[in-house]
This record gives structure tokens, sequence and C-alpha cells, in this order.
């Protein structure tokens, strides 16, 4: 689950590079050079040496120039932690010299960090060595992401809001937050929608999201209970249908295309997880079949 939650917060700056420059901007005050677009660049940020160093995510901003390619004129690390790790402060500098020596311009590392407790670890100065050369990671945890609770405001800045309902699930404001949130994404695409919930699914530790789910049944809550709660059951729908499968393939229970089609467009979820059990003791699937008929 740890790596889910991990992907999950990566993902949201791959899907809008432009995130990053909200954070600097707005949360941390950093003024950025004047630039024409923010696109990805390669994570990786290996050298000439036997350790691969890769980054989480590497944002390049450029600048157009007439009959040359784009300028690079900054470049944003960013780094999702979710726990301490020592060995960040020794291959965070690193990230920081290797990029700024591929891409000739100047470079910031932005550490993520939904925990509070972390943020204040990952923000320590970290001293390189050389008289006056220190490293100061900045970093947006719970005190730099504004917490989002108008629906308005989380349309105007979809992938902003879903980083407000990681880093403040589990306050007081956390349903408040979850509701502007859904009611923004129940404006979008069905599969834009769809995506942006299940990171914030993917990157809640399992009892912060099963204490919100409870709010799904809340009257007081219009979109938790409607659009959401449709979107995000399908989805569970869908995880429980390849759970069955692969429990079944890995028994060496062969399944017929019927009964897969069978199980992926069932989106009860108590039969789902009624199966799940009968998958990991049926002798074949034709068992099944006789179980789910």
């Amino acid at each position: 689950m740890a790596l889910a939650e991990h992907e999950a917060l990566v993902r949201l700056f791959c899907e809008r590079p432009d995130l990053a420059a909200d954070l600097l901007t707005r949360s941390l005050r950093v003024q950025l050079p004047d630039y024409d677009y923010a696109g990805l660049e390669s994570a990786d940020l290996t050298e000439v040496t036997p350790t691969e160093r890769r980054a989480d995510s590497v944002i390049v901003f450029r600048r157009k120039r007439p009959e040359a390619d784009p300028q690079p004129v900054l470049a944003v690390i960013v780094e999702v932690q979710r726990r301490q790790d020592p060995g960040k402060m020794w291959s965070w500098p690193m990230y920081l010299v290797s990029l700024r020596t591929r891409l000739e311009c100047p470079v910031i590392l932005l550490v993520v960090c939904p925990e509070a407790s972390v943020a204040r670890w990952c923000a320590r100065p970290i001293e390189l060595g050389h008289p006056g050369l220190v490293l100061k990671p900045l970093v947006a945890g719970p005190n730099e992401v504004p917490v989002i609770t108008d629906p308005g405001q989380a349309a105007e800045d979809i992938e902003l809001a879903v980083l407000s309902a990681i880093h403040h699930a589990a306050t007081p404001e956390g349903p408040e937050i979850l509701n502007a949130l859904f009611a923004a994404l129940h404006n979008l695409d069905r599969d834009l929608g769809g995506m942006y919930a299940d990171m914030v699914r993917a990157a809640l530790p399992r009892e912060v999201w099963d204490h919100l789910e409870e709010h799904l049944k809340s009257e007081t809550y219009e979109y938790l209970s409607d659009w959401a709660r449709e979107n995000l059951a399908k989805g569970k729908a869908e995880g429980q249908s390849e759970a069955i499968l692969t429990v079944l393939s890995a028994r060496g229970i062969e399944v017929s295309e019927d009964l897969s089609e069978k199980i992926r467009k069932c989106h009860d979820l108590d039969r789902l997880d009624a199966w799940l059990r009968a998958a990991a003791t049926v002798d074949s699937s034709d068992a099944l079949l006789d179980d789910i008929s």
C-alpha cells in the first residue's frame, strides 16, 4: 500500500507539471523566472558512477527562443517523502548537482510530505561541508498545502485540490475537503474524474480512507453520497474482480472467457467478496460458476 500511496502523489505532478510552480509560488513564495511552458524531464540522475540515482519526478521550465531550441530556465526535482530516510540527506545534493550539470540552469528541490513530522524532518538544512554551502530543501507539507473546502476553488485547480485532500484528509476538515473535490470532479469527464478520485484513494492510508468513506453515507455530503460512491465503488469492484482472477490463476485453475467477463461485469461488492473467498478453495472454474449462477 505504501508504494501505491507514493506513486499516486508522483503521478499527480506528471499529470500537471505546473503544479510544482503553484506550490513554489503560492505556498513557498519562491519567485520563478519567466517561462513559456513546463514539461517533464527524464528523472534519471545517474552520473558516471556505479550507483543509479533516480528522482521521483523532474519538471523543467523552458523559455522559447527564435530559431533555437527552447531554453531551460529552471528545473524542479520533485521528491515525495512519506517517511524519514537518512539516505536522502546524501542523495538529494547529488540530484541537484547532476541535473544542474546536464541542463545548465538553476535547480530547485521540492519535497512533498503529507505527514507534518516528516515535513519538519525533510526541511532541515543539509550541510555540504564547504563553508557556507548548505542545501535547504523546499518542503510542501500540511502547513504549505492549502485547505480547499470550496467546490469553486477546487474546480479552478483540480490537482491542487487533490493535493489538499491527500494532505488534510485526517483533519476535521477532511470530509468537507473531499466533498469540495468530488463536487469539482463531478463536472469533469468521467474517466478523468475517476482517475483523480483513484489517486486520492490510493494515496491515503487505509484507516484514513475507511474513516472518510463513512461519510459517503451521509446526506450532508451530496457528492460524497452520489457521484463519489458510484465511481469509487466501481473502482473497488474492478480491483476485487482482478483479485478473483489472480487467485484462480495462481492456483492453476483455468478460467473461461465467459466466466472472466461475468466476474469483471459484476459491481456487487458483497458478491465479489464471496467469490473471492470461494476462489481460494474451489477445485475448478466450473465449481465457481455453479456457485455464482
